[in-house]
């Protein structure tokens, strides 16, 4: 137990970098108590640890694979045993290897449903076994949806799921007083984004919203803020599409 209990307490997944770091630093600053939760990189996510405390915040990282029930069930247990309580889960560790829909993509396939969808089923799982009155549950979904690109198949069938689960899971969560949302990003300037792509294409796509820019991870942290915060209190089993126009 830290010294200071706080009085409110966040846990992101995939914080350790992109916009789930963002997510986690954001809420730190909101006045959150963070577990940063990473899947392989601890030095990431102990610089983002670090960040926190030195802006004057209150955080740890705890490893764990999504896709792993035990690691998961370890994770909110280490949690609730650094800060004795969880308000806020915020579902963002994701990957996205782009592959067609054939038979040779069935490795990649497996693996981003095993990660994006298995892993949100058991965040949301146990996300709605810890939280209590005024708890929130945000997933992070994509913008990418509505465009059905090419080689997006995997990625897109994954993140469909996992707004088919917020919307399951507020439900089930009808008077607990907890809210289920997703935030769906359009286009972000993240190494996952930048991976893979010339820059010719990184070109066309940054026009393709209207307001012609990628996003950045801080645009889809404030929003993020929103839904945790006392104005979003209202806002519940909803996909908000972050993506300036995008879709």
């Amino acid at each position: 137990m830290h010294a200071a209990t706080p009085s409110k307490v966040a846990l992101v997944t995939g914080g350790s970098r992109g916009i789930g770091q963002a997510i986690a630093q954001r809420l730190a600053a909101d006045g959150f108590a963070v577990v940063v939760n990473y899947a392989g990189n601890a030095a990431r996510a102990q610089q983002t640890v670090a960040a926190i405390e030195a802006a004057g915040g209150q955080a740890i990282a705890i490893q764990g694979d999504v896709g792993s029930q035990s690691d998961v069930s370890a994770l909110f247990d280490g949690a609730k045993a650094a800060f004795g309580r969880i308000d806020v889960v915020v579902n963002s560790a994701g990957i996205m290897p782009m592959t067609p829909i054939a038979e040779a993509g069935l490795a990649d396939f497996d693996r981003v449903i095993a990660t994006n969808l298995r892993g949100a089923f058991l965040v949301l799982a146990q996300a709605a076994a810890h939280l209590g009155e005024g708890g929130r549950i945000i997933a992070l979904s994509t913008s990418v949806i509505a465009k059905s690109f090419p080689s997006y198949g995997p990625y897109i069938a994954s993140k469909a799921g996992v707004e088919g689960l917020v919307h399951v899971l507020a439900n089930e969560l009808r008077g607990r007083g907890i809210t289920v949302n997703a935030v769906a990003p359009g286009p972000v300037g993240t190494d996952l984004f930048f991976n893979g792509k010339t820059p010719e294409q990184i070109a066309q796509v940054t026009n393709l919203a209207p307001l012609q820019r990628l996003g950045t991870p801080d645009d889809i942290a404030g929003v993020v803020s929103f839904l945790a915060g006392p104005d979003g209190a209202w806002v519940n089993s909803q996909v908000v599409r972050a993506n300036g126009g995008f879709a």
